[in-house]
């Protein structure tokens, strides 16, 4: 039986880089000798990728819009992250559970006490390693501006983002060990470095 690979996520306010770095990391993980599935939420199903149309296009109820993103969430997980797992390989997802902590339960205000709820009723993992790309609102608004095509939640106004980065802020001080931040305003050499420093000893655990 092969060992359990390794479930890291990237985090952040929509602007802050982090699909920037996702596909170095891969690729760092596979120079190192593991197999690497590369996925994203929404989506990562043929199921997941519809949902995600939908929860990021179509105007709907907070509620339906947390429970749209748990049921991709379910499917995801369940069919494809832990299943490779399981056959020992490294996942690197864009985004995952914390993103709801802090796009629903913080963003749109409605609490924790409810993400948790649905987080232990799909039975999500915590995940080995979770990098928080952070930046100050005004770098992320910046970068937003440059999008040709906005979806909903990247058009919400900075009252919103604030909340959001709070929450994830509160994601860190809840799980420290897991949840490392990234300050992905500087030079991305300097952001490059950190991130392999800190891959390096995720790496150095798992062999």
């Amino acid at each position: 039986m092969s060992k359990r690979g390794r479930f890291i996520t990237l985090e952040g306010v929509d602007g802050a880089g982090k699909s920037t770095h996702a596909g170095w990391l891969v690729e760092a993980i596979r120079a190192a000798g593991h197999t690497v599935l590369a996925t994203r939420e929404p989506g990562g199903t043929p199921i997941g990728e519809k949902l995600r149309e939908l929860v990021l296009h179509e105007p709907m109820r907070l509620d339906t819009e947390t429970l749209v993103m748990f049921a991709a969430r379910c499917e995801h997980l369940h069919t494809v992250i832990e299943p490779a797992l399981a056959r020992g390989e490294w996942v690197v997802c864009d985004r995952f559970t914390d993103a709801s902590y802090a796009y629903q339960g913080g963003g749109r205000e409605l609490g924790a006490a409810p993400v948790a709820a649905l987080e232990a009723w799909i039975n999500a993992p915590q995940p080995d390693r979770t990098w928080l790309f952070d930046v100050p609102l005004e770098v992320a608004r910046a970068r937003l501006a440059a999008s040709r095509d906005p979806d909903r939640f990247e058009r919400e106004q900075g009252a919103f983002f604030e909340r959001v980065r709070s929450a994830y802020h509160a994601r860190v001080k809840a799980h420290p060990q897991r949840v490392r931040v990234i300050d992905s305003s500087q030079p991305m050499q300097a952001v490059r470095a950190r991130l392999e420093a800190d891959l390096s000893e995720l790496l150095a655990s798992a062999a």
